[in-house]
């Protein structure tokens, strides 16, 4: 009897649009935090086993991951990354399965500051990484730095490969982070919401 307007009020469509919207939101926050986890895990073993030989003369020597700090760094983070979302992946999944929304603002708090913490920890590591990488493929003649990519080729296409997989990482991890904000600040503005309709 609904189509006859019986039974509905503006406050029932509100709350199933509400509903409706609250689902695509936890949906997209799922996917994306299953993105960073897949994204930063590929980052992280592409450059982690990154490596190349290069005999000059006699001497060989090797190219790795380690060899520069930043990637050691983008490594790291891109670890911590995929860890901490996949540990919010399954509760958003629990979260979906069972139907319950964020109604605790300390819970919320906690998410909101973990979410940021990590977001500008991605994009930390990639720009110190992007940094690192410029340096090597392009050399710094003022201090006599020469092109390392001219002798480490493979090694520098693969770490490029894994910045840029990093890259999309972290610009998934700001999204995941604004949607915490929204889930955070969510909780204060509906009182105000309500308090204002009891009027």
């Amino acid at each position: 009897m609904s189509y006859l307007g019986v039974g509905v009020s503006p406050g029932n469509v509100a709350g199933a649009t509400m509903k409706l919207n609250d689902r695509k939101v936890r949906l997209t926050e799922l996917i994306l935090r299953c993105s960073v986890c897949a994204l930063a895990l590929v980052a992280a073993a592409l450059i982690a086993t990154d490596t190349q030989v290069k005999e000059i003369f006699t001497i060989q020597k090797k190219a790795k991951y380690t060899d520069m700090k930043a990637l050691v760094f983008l490594v790291v983070v891109n670890g911590i990354a995929a860890a901490y979302s996949l540990v919010h992946s399954v509760r958003c999944v629990v979260g979906m399965m069972k139907g319950s929304v964020l109604f605790s603002k300390p819970l919320a708090w906690a998410i909101f500051s973990g979410d940021q913490a990590v977001a500008y920890l991605t994009v930390a590591s990639v720009g110190a990484a992007a940094q690192s990488a410029a340096f090597a493929k392009l050399g710094e003649p003022e201090l006599q730095w020469m092109k390392i990519c001219t002798m480490y080729g493979k090694f520098c296409n693969q770490v490029g490969e894994g910045i840029a997989t990093a890259l999309l990482a972290s610009i998934c991890m700001v999204l995941v982070s604004c949607i915490s904000a929204l889930g955070l600040f969510r909780l204060y503005g509906g009182n105000k919401a309500r308090q204002s309709s009891r009027w």
